[in-house]
């Protein structure tokens, strides 16, 4: 079977599933439980209909791979695997819409609009299948390269994240009132979001691998990350709107602060805030 026709039978038996359990169990974050198992599946049947013969094929399926564990264990870490741990977004976005009107966001974008993302990221890889011919070179190796680079500079802001929220967590025990109250330092003092750059980033290298088999940059699949690209930009948007409205110093971090490409801090504002 055509590995296309085969992701595409997986995908649909994904949104079956995941939209059944989000009725049965009332919560909404099922696709983020496999976010990152699914672009694994779909890399693996790719790279497994060449026969694990091309090398490109191979070499990206276990990037993926690579992005895929990195991202279970820091969803299944923040408790995202437990029950009841359904992202605080969904739940407050719930909280503004009718049931009804939920309901159809959560069929049409929560599940069919995020899953169609999950699939489309990977499908250079069937510009990649489509053009075995163009043997693995430097280009790759480059773009392998660049690909280890954020999943390192990923790996390192979830760490961030992860540090200090532990140490919010002390501080509320102690009965303190945590300083700063959101992260500013490390990659943060570069970026507001450095984990969401280097999440978009992976997601722009896998593109270009398909671009280096095809031997053009001028390729559909670009789709998949331009996708996630707005997904990111949408989410971003929105979680600020929650944690300004928490923290009212937010603004002077947003002043002096890139939104998302690390880049120097900019002059005029302090450089951290109390």
């Amino acid at each position: 079977m055509n590995p296309l026709s085969t992701c595409l039978i997986v995908f649909g038996a994904v949104c079956l599933v995941v939209w059944v359990l989000s009725l049965i169990t009332n919560e909404h974050s099922w696709v983020d439980r496999i976010w990152s198992v699914i672009p694994v599946v779909y890399a693996w049947i790719f790279a497994g209909a060449a026969g694990l013969s091309d090398t490109r094929l191979t070499v990206v399926a276990a990037l993926i791979t690579l992005w895929g564990i990195r991202l279970t264990f820091n969803f299944a870490r923040k408790g995202g695997y437990k029950p009841g741990g359904e992202d605080y977004r969904w739940q407050i976005l719930r909280s503004r819409m009718p049931g009804w009107q939920f309901q159809v966001f959560n069929f049409f974008f929560i599940t069919i609009y995020q899953n169609i993302i999950l699939l489309l990221i990977t499908l250079p890889m069937f510009t990649m299948y489509n053009n075995q011919q163009r043997a693995f070179g430097v280009l790759d190796v480059i773009a392998t390269l660049v690909f280890l680079a954020f999943l390192v500079g990923e790996t390192t802001a979830d760490q961030q994240q992860w540090k200090f929220h532990a140490f919010k967590k002390a501080e509320v025990a102690a009965g303190r009132e945590p300083r700063p109250r959101f992260l500013q330092t490390g990659l943060f003092q570069v970026s507001r979001h450095p984990n969401f750059f280097f999440e978009q980033a992976q997601w722009w290298v896998v593109f270009f691998f398909g671009a280096i088999a095809a031997g053009s940059v001028l390729q559909w699949t670009v789709l998949g990350a331009v996708l996630l690209s707005t997904l990111f930009i949408g989410s971003t948007v929105f979680t600020e709107s929650i944690t300004k409205s928490k923290y009212p110093e937010y603004e002077q971090y947003q002043a002096r602060t890139s939104a998302l490409i690390p880049w120097f801090p900019r002059r005029g504002a302090a450089t951290r805030t109390a």
